[in-house]
């Protein structure tokens, strides 16, 4: 039997908009890490297994801590103070990993001392500030991607080529979930309002990511949600329908190990992804006749590495903007937690 993904074409991307001088090829692309946290720990560790890159230096609010990250990395420059590492001419690009509270402050940081930034996700804490960060990164001529590597993965880029074919048929219902037990204070990122805690912006967003990239924008969404005494989400459920008549069901939990799974329905069969759908290695295809077959696409490291590895083909090529997270879809989907977190009953100091 022949593979549903034998006869699609390679992964290779359209060029974005080319305004930005390209970084030369003949040596490594230097990385400065602003921030120490976990998710900048698993991005070094991934940066260390991407070709073509190299992190020069690290930041953090206190020297210690950007000390001993850097020893941890073997990265040679340790700043306390994060306008030096953005201002170090042996820095090509930014990786923001601060809570998403502080997101806009630090990319406008970088963007100021003339630097392309890869910012975590959720890139800012509401549609208006993201809609910001992308102006001004155009008007500045500078590269600006949110961190949305579900996005970059082969599987995931693969199968957006499988449905555009059509060989699948036409996707009619789209459900994921992502959730995990915190078990933090609730001083912690993910439970403090402050720093723009809440389920949605920190697992959410990768159902609602999902969606988007096989259904596109929803026409309607309709949500619910259970609150912490702080008045952040800790668990959500999200209907939308869409103007082909297709729905999604989307969830995502700070308060259980939910199943972390998800499946695209068509008139034709369905996908399954298994635990951990936001970084699939294999997908499951079961037809309308019962037959299955089962999908592989590695990927590099935990995954990160891909979304690396995009960053350094735009700026190698002057991109200020990558095709595969676009930033008009990086706006409408921070539009659409907007609306979703008004329905719930989620306000953070940034709404307007």
């Amino acid at each position: 039997m022949t593979s549903l993904l034998a006869d699609l074409p390679p992964l290779d991307v359209a060029a974005g908009p080319r305004v930005a001088a390209p970084l030369p090829a003949d040596r490594p692309v230097r990385w400065g890490v602003l921030a120490t946290g976990k998710i900048a720990t698993t991005f070094a560790r991934n940066l260390a297994q991407a070709d073509g890159c190299e992190v020069t230096a690290v930041a953090a609010r206190r020297l210690e801590s950007a000390v001993r990250f850097a020893a941890e990395h073997g990265i040679g420059t340790a700043y306390g103070d994060y306008r030096a590492l953005v201002e170090d001419p042996e820095v090509d690009v930014v990786y923001v990993a601060t809570p998403h509270a502080l997101h806009k402050e630090h990319v406008m940081l970088a963007f100021e001392a003339g630097k392309p930034v890869l910012c975590e996700k959720a890139i800012t804490l509401t549609g208006d500030d993201a809609a910001e960060l992308a102006a001004e990164a155009r008007a500045r001529g500078l590269f600006l991607m949110e961190a949305m590597w579900m996005r970059c993965l082969p599987m995931i880029r693969r199968l957006g080529q499988l449905v555009d074919s059509g060989a699948i048929g036409e996707v009619r219902q789209v459900r994921a979930d992502l959730g995990f037990r915190v078990d933090k204070p609730p001083t912690d990122r993910l439970l403090d309002p402050a720093l723009g805690g809440g389920a949605l912006l920190d697992m959410g967003i990768y159902p609602l990511t999902f969606a988007h990239l096989f259904l596109g924008e929803p026409a309607h969404v309709a949500a619910t949600a259970g609150l912490s005494g702080s008045g952040v989400d800790l668990d959500i459920a999200m209907v939308q329908s869409y103007a082909s008549g297709a729905i999604a069901a989307l969830t995502a939990s700070m308060t259980s190990l939910s199943p972390r799974t998800a499946s695209i329905a068509t008139d034709l069969g369905r996908l399954d992804f298994g635990e951990a759908f936001h970084h699939p290695r294999t997908v499951t295809w079961t037809g309308a006749d019962g037959s299955t077959e089962t999908l592989h696409e590695p990927f590099l490291g935990t995954g990160l590495v891909h979304e690396a590895l995009e960053v350094v083909r735009c700026l190698r090529n002057g991109e200020i903007e990558s095709p595969l997270v676009p930033l008009d879809e990086t706006v409408a989907l921070m539009r659409q937690m907007d609306v979703i977190r008004r329905q719930v009953g989620v306000r953070y100091a940034a709404d307007r």
